[in-house]
């Protein structure tokens, strides 16, 4: 790989700090990172490869020096100023907000899952729900070989999903940044609520999973819950298939499954065994006798890794290595 400049927007908070340090991790030939946040943050130090750099402010003129590739953790409205700034550019643009997954010209992607995607991208890529991508990595292969007809999915999600607020929550025993207590309670609401009863949690993990298997029919529905677990997300996967299969086969197509750690009865995966690693923890598979050609499985990942920073690293990896550049600049 060549060397190449990269830009970190959002550094200073929870995901962008991920970034940078995935990046490091990783080994990437980075010449240059340029951390970038709002005024506040800026002429904060931070570390990389043990060197100091100063964060700057994101400003208009920030992309004006041919960075190649930007890593953004900001809010939809911050993305949807500077995303397409950056991308017209030059500058390849990899978002871990909600701002553009269900654009229908963006590709929305985890490489394990459909990362021959990227060769459509124009200048801006999408990074998923932090609860989608590992439910498409865990249900990918299965579509693959006994096609899907429905699914349901129960996710129990850790309070830094939330961000800091609901760390501060959890940690200090408060009720400042959530509507309920989440000490010692589980809360059954994540985003906003829509007419039809969904959150906007909700509806984005549906759409997003149906996007990135390109099985826009596919019946789908979710409850997500906040439960207090600091990091980890889990989900309770009920999938029905379209053909037979037996315990063994599922076994065996999951077992060979990039991004999957598999485990067999009676051990299972849990919020505390999957954080700080960077793939997705399949467990508890049994057959659903309630319905023909039914599964259900338990999936945990990192939120802050695999269901963030570490998906779109390794989407600037495979940019990387196939050489994909920008199609067409937005």
């Amino acid at each position: 790989m060549n060397p190449f400049t990269c830009a970190v927007v959002g550094a200073s908070g929870m995901v962008g700090g991920m970034f940078i340090k995935i990046l490091e991790e990783r080994k990437l030939p980075i010449s240059q990172l340029i951390p970038l946040a709002s005024a506040r943050s800026a002429g904060k130090e931070i570390s990389f490869n043990s060197k100091g750099i100063t964060i700057e402010e994101l400003t208009l003129e920030s992309f004006d020096r041919g960075i190649d590739y930007a890593l953004f953790a900001v809010d939809d409205e911050t993305s949807r100023e500077y995303a397409p700034l950056a991308a017209a550019k030059g500058c390849i643009v990899i978002d871990n907000s909600s701002a553009w997954r269900m654009e229908p010209d963006i590709p929305l992607v985890v490489p394990e899952v459909n990362g021959d995607d990227l060769h459509s991208h124009k200048g801006i890529i999408a990074n998923p729900n932090c609860c989608a991508a590992p439910a498409v990595v865990a249900l990918k292969p299965l579509q693959e070989t006994f096609g899907i007809d429905r699914v349901v999915i129960s996710t129990y999600q850790s309070v830094s999903g939330a961000g800091v607020g609901g760390m501060n929550d959890l940690k200090k025993g408060e009720n400042n940044f959530f509507p309920h207590q989440i000490t010692h309670n589980i809360i059954p609401h994540i985003g906003s609520f829509h007419e039809s009863g969904y959150t906007g949690e909700e509806i984005k993990l549906m759409a997003e999973v149906q996007k990135m298997l390109h099985q826009p029919d596919l019946k789908i529905t979710a409850t997500t819950v906040r439960v207090p677990v600091f990091y980890g997300h889990s989900l309770s996967i009920n999938v029905s298939l379209k053909t037979a299969f037996t315990q063994k086969n599922i076994h065996e197509v999951l077992s060979k499954a990039p991004g999957i750690v598999l485990y067999d009865d009676p051990s299972y995966p849990m919020p505390i065994t999957a954080a700080g690693t960077d793939k997705v923890h399949v467990g508890r598979l049994r057959q659903d006798p309630s319905c023909e050609n039914g599964l259900n499985m338990w999936v945990v990942t990192d939120n802050t890794r695999k269901g963030a920073a570490t998906n779109a690293v390794q989407i600037l990896e495979s940019l990387l290595a196939k050489k994909i550049n920008s199609v067409k600049s937005l």
